[in-house]
């Protein structure tokens, strides 16, 4: 019997990777947006896109940051996304000029939806599984589907057994 998660691949990363792969994430937006390379706003997919986007803001200079609420996970099981709350529609228009930033593209059914929302928008992902990727404009690193990301603010520091075998 195994003590593992159910999903048998976990990928854990730290407050220090998630900076820097957010950091590579916005020089690779850089001078990308519409109006002469310059992006209106940034729009945050709470939660796991808040931390990302606030380190792309910083970098590239943009102060407009806002978020739109979507919940598609109940714990570790995937549930029909929703928006809880959007950002201001005066800003968001189509989305032209908008990047909207979150930490992982799964499944899809997040960006999808929002997506239908915004379909003029930049959507970019730090990290990309395959089946979501065709929802994403940008990303930095594709795990695989069966990966499981464990996010910083989502773990302690505590003793982890080995992958295979004994200590």
């Amino acid at each position: 019997m195994s003590d593992r998660l159910p999903h048998e691949k976990g990928f854990h990363v730290s407050w220090d990777q998630i900076h820097r792969d957010s950091r590579a994430l916005a020089w690779r937006l850089d001078g990308k947006g519409p109006d002469d390379g310059a992006w209106r706003a940034i729009v945050a997919i709470t939660r796991g896109g808040m931390a990302p986007a606030m380190i792309i803001a910083r970098e590239l200079d943009i102060r407009t940051v806002d978020t739109i609420s979507v919940k598609s996970y109940d714990h570790q099981t995937q549930t029909e996304p929703k928006v809880l709350n959007a950002p201001d529609a005066d800003l968001m228009g189509d989305g032209t000029g908008i990047l909207v930033i979150d930490d992982l593209v799964d499944s899809g059914r997040t960006l999808e939806l929002c997506r239908q929302l915004y379909p003029n928008a930049h959507f970019a992902t730090v990290y990309a599984k395959p089946k979501g990727r065709a929802q994403v404009d940008s990303y930095i690193t594709e795990v695989s589907q069966d990966t499981w990301i464990f996010f910083p603010w989502d773990m302690a520091m505590q003793y982890v057994k080995p992958y295979r075998g004994r200590d």
